[in-house]
């Protein structure tokens, strides 16, 4: 089991994401409001506590939303496989890719100066929509 630390969205791709209380998913598009929604096999994407940290410790500066992921979460990643089904608050969301090619020199690049997305990002479509709000648990439903 996990939890959501972070929900961040942004109107345009490739830019950083701000952080929100809570989101709407909605089942085959992603989340309303965000620049991805409906944008294909990768409507959302996460990224663990633990890969933010490790950045963090060679820019300081970094916060949650800085690689464009809209959850944040304190849950080890690593264990998952593409197809894996995961309950945050009373929405399921797939797994359906584990990393991606980066955009050449995005915002995100030109502040990190480097992106851990490509290796360490997760990204899911929408199975069942619903609220989402920081503090949810995560649980693993369907391996």
């Amino acid at each position: 089991m996990g939890k959501i630390l972070s929900i961040n969205v942004s109107k345009n791709k490739g830019e950083i994401k701000r952080p929100v209380n809570e989101v709407l998913l909605i089942k085959d598009f992603g989340i309303e409001g965000d620049a991805h929604f409906g944008f294909g096999h990768r409507q959302v994407s996460l990224l663990s506590i633990f890969s933010l940290n490790r950045a963090r410790e060679k820019n300081k500066d970094l916060s949650f939303g800085d690689f464009a992921e809209n959850f944040t979460v304190d849950m080890d990643l690593s264990t998952l496989k593409v197809g894996t089904k995961l309950k945050l608050g009373n929405s399921i969301i797939s797994i359906s890719q584990i990393g991606k090619e980066c955009h050449t020199r995005c915002e995100i690049y030109k502040k990190t100066g480097d992106c851990i997305m490509p290796k360490e990002g997760y990204f899911a479509s929408v199975e069942e929509g619903g609220v989402v709000k920081v503090g949810d648990t995560i649980e693993i439903v369907e391996k």
